[in-house]
């Protein structure tokens, strides 16, 4: 069985630049080559250091999603500490810097396998593995495992979507569904690189409107979209299960730099896995939900211009003043966007007043 390998944009979602990000000029390209070469040379120290300490080689399986004939497997191939990608509660109190010691292992070799199907694809530079496999299964929810030579064996779940799905939901993470800005700067950076797992705070109601979408649409896939970076799956993972939210793929992103860029486009990010999930599936209407601290607002509407037939509804959680600053962004980030008028859309505080609006348009 053959699998076509298809690499996503990655982005980083700095303050400064996160979908702004251009590509280097030509009067810098000798300088960029450079800045390549030393970011090389230190994941090639680091993966040294890796291999004579502690550390083991593993293949970590993400969940995915997929129709009844083709899945979209994710994955990343890592050097990392023992226990730090393993069973849900193996980690639960190690502060969130530990996330970010793992060495991604470049461009390795992974079987994949999946029902009756087996396939071989390649990670890329940052160890993340994102390929289509071709398969033949039933709607609902399948084992995939992934192993690499030399590395421990991982599985995971995929979603296979219903062919006559018509609904789906997009939600990004960071001030959506989890509390990540903070009136004070340092107080953001604190929650994402001391804090324990544990410490981490949901946005308040946005569970229980997620978990009453799914059970209003039991067939809709649920997709975490976020410009967040792939060290912190495991983190976010076990953050939406033990605050009992839907169970769904992340897609996420890999810190550094691309063959052309200085910094990764958080927006683009966005922008190209919407319009991938239209082509997917393009007989489901989403509801895009996001919040207006960094450039969902904008993103949603250009989606919803761009495709008509794809968007459902959008929801988007406010910010306070002082959290849409320290977020990068301002409270009224969509302004430059006009929605569509036919499109339902949803502002509010929190998930309760969301699931109000969302009632009164019909999505609840």
């Amino acid at each position: 069985m053959t699998a076509q390998y298809l690499r996503t944009v990655e982005s980083t979602e700095h303050p400064d630049t996160a979908g702004t990000c251009s590509p280097a000029s030509p009067r810098l390209k000798p300088l960029f080559r450079v800045a390549q070469r030393v970011a090389q040379g230190w994941n090639d120290l680091r993966t040294r250091q890796a291999k004579r300490g502690d550390y083991v080689a593993q293949v970590v399986a993400y969940q995915g999603y997929g129709s009844t004939t083709r899945v979209r497997v994710l994955g990343r191939v890592l050097y990392s500490r023992p226990g730090l990608h393993g069973a849900a509660d193996a980690f639960n109190n190690f502060r969130g810097w530990v996330s970010f010691t793992s060495v991604p292992i470049q461009h390795a070799e992974v079987t994949v396998e999946i029902g009756a199907s087996r396939a071989v694809v390649h990670a890329d530079g940052g160890g993340v593995v994102d390929a289509l496999v071709d398969v033949e299964l039933e709607p609902g929810w399948h084992e995939v495992r992934m192993s690499a030579e030399g590395a421990e064996p991982s599985t995971a779940r995929v979603r296979i979507v219903e062919p006559g799905a018509r609904f789906g939901i997009v939600s990004d993470i960071d001030d959506t569904v989890m509390v990540t800005a903070l009136p004070r700067p340092f107080l953001a950076l604190w929650n994402t690189f001391v804090l324990s797992e544990r410490a981490r705070t949901p946005t308040p109601g946005m569970s229980v409107l997620l978990d009453r979408l799914s059970a209003e649409h039991p067939e809709a896939p649920v997709v975490y979209l976020s410009t967040g970076p792939w060290n912190a799956a495991p983190t976010l993972q076990r953050f939406l299960g033990r605050n009992l939210y839907p169970s769904g793929p992340l897609l996420l992103t890999d810190w550094g730099m691309t063959p052309e860029r200085w910094f990764r486009s958080g927006r683009e990010h966005k922008q190209e896995n919407l319009a991938r999930l239209s082509a997917e599936f393009p007989g489901i209407r989403w509801l895009l939900i996001g919040d207006n601290g960094q450039h969902d607002e904008s993103i949603y509407a250009e989606f919803a211009a761009e495709h008509p037939e794809s968007v459902g509804a959008v929801a988007i959680r406010q910010l306070s003043p002082g959290q849409a600053v320290f977020s990068g962004g301002t409270t009224h980030d969509g302004d430059s966007a006009t929605p569509r008028s036919d499109v339902p859309w949803a502002s509010a505080p929190d998930g309760a007043g969301l699931a109000a609006q969302l009632e009164k348009a019909g999505i609840l």
